[in-house]
């Protein structure tokens, strides 16, 4: 695929699903734990089902994988309804947190077991393994046991273990939940470089944002068994469709407020006391006196000694709190009602030169564009 081609097969009305989720229901007693999806993964994709524990994303998954059977409507597979198939008898792997590796067994060994189980000639299977192995650059390491290697290499011979016998579709659960925060940030480019190298179906569940963010295609937002949104990263960060998801994907300053005008695409949200309304841009039309919620990033807020001159929206307080975290820099500005605004600036200077302290009187400016306007 060149850099130019855009891959959104979900956008071509042409191209068929590789899985298809249709009205899928799954009750354990009286509990709902996935609740009537509707849901289209191509081929190729790497897809994220994202949510906090007890969402239903897990359940989704073994439901996929055979471990778990719908209670109502159908999972299809290349068109197929892959509910009477056995686990052991589907186009699909998967990988589990703890890599379920064999300690006895090599590394090679380790990443030639279904093969063999499947009992392949000799040279086809060795032939692959170390096809495998130079995909996830363990040549060196093949010789050796699990505990003579890293955590980070461990989950790569999982991951060449799990694609070894060139399923459909790899299903990952939580995979990199035992790594360290800089090896899961670097293994994270390397699963998506062997996704790509491979051209597997990738589904992955997670309930870390960054890591859904950083390597899907499109990431599904899941609440209580249910899709709340489906979306590529971009569009999940930049127009969340609820208050939860802005909530839930990165940081957010919501801001709830009632609608006093609006002129086509542009409304005014009176939201505090003694503050100027918001003006915002808005992609549907709300009724005059409607609850509004208006989301907007830290980091699309300007903070100023100065009231900034051409931004729509200002509004001044005091430096509460900072979170200094590197590269940014995150202010806490209380405003003179008590409400609290997050802004962040790039710490493009060390800090012996910046600019704010606490309890520094501040402006904080931001375009019309800068936040979405939701309904809930």
């Amino acid at each position: 695929m060149s850099p130019q081609t855009v891959f959104a097969p979900w956008d071509d009305p042409h191209e068929k699903p590789l899985i298809q989720f249709r009205n899928v229901t799954k009750r354990f007693g009286d509990f709902t734990a996935v609740d009537n999806i509707e849901l289209d993964i191509f081929e190729r994709e790497f897809f994220a089902l994202l949510g906090p524990s007890g969402c239903g994303k897990t359940t989704l998954m073994r439901m996929l994988a055979g471990f778990e059977t719908p209670t109502e409507g159908t999972i299809l597979l290349d068109g197929k309804d892959i509910a009477p198939i056995p686990p052991n008898r589907r186009a699909t792997n998967m990988m589990f947190q703890s890599y379920a590796l064999f300690p006895h067994l090599t590394v090679r060994d380790n990443i030639a077991f279904g093969l063999k189980r499947e009992r392949r000639p000799k040279p086809e299977i060795d032939a692959r393994v170390d096809e495998m192995l130079r995909l996830v650059q363990l040549q060196k390491f093949a010789t050796r046991k699990p505990h003579q290697i890293s955590g980070g290499q461990r989950q790569r011979v999982a991951l060449a273990r799990c694609l070894a016998k060139a399923p459909k579709l790899l299903l990952l659960d939580e995979p990199l939940g035992a790594l360290d925060k800089k090896l899961r940030e670097e293994t994270q480019f390397e699963l998506m470089d062997i996704q790509e190298k491979t051209g597997t179906t990738f589904v992955i569940v997670t309930h870390d944002q960054e890591e859904a963010m950083t390597v899907a295609s499109r990431v599904a937002v899941m609440d209580h068994g249910k899709l709340v949104q489906v979306a590529t990263p971009d569009v999940i960060y930049e127009l969340p469709s609820s208050t939860y998801v802005a909530d839930f994907i990165g940081d957010v300053n919501i801001l709830e407020g009632r609608i006093t005008g609006q002129d086509d695409d542009r409304v005014e949200i009176a939201w505090a006391e003694d503050q100027p309304s918001i003006h915002a841009k808005a992609r549907v039309a709300l009724a005059p006196g409607s609850t509004a919620y208006f989301a907007i990033r830290p980091e699309k807020i300007a903070i100023s000694a100065t009231r900034p001159e051409t931004a729509p929206n200002a509004v001044t307080g005091k430096v509460l709190d900072i979170a200094y975290l590197g590269n940014i820099s995150t202010y806490h500005v209380e405003l003179p009602g008590g409400q609290v605004i997050k802004a962040q600036s790039t710490n493009t200077d060390r800090m012996a030169a910046r600019e704010f302290t606490w309890d520094d009187t501040v402006w904080l400016g931001w375009s019309d564009a800068a936040g979405v306007v939701l309904e809930r």
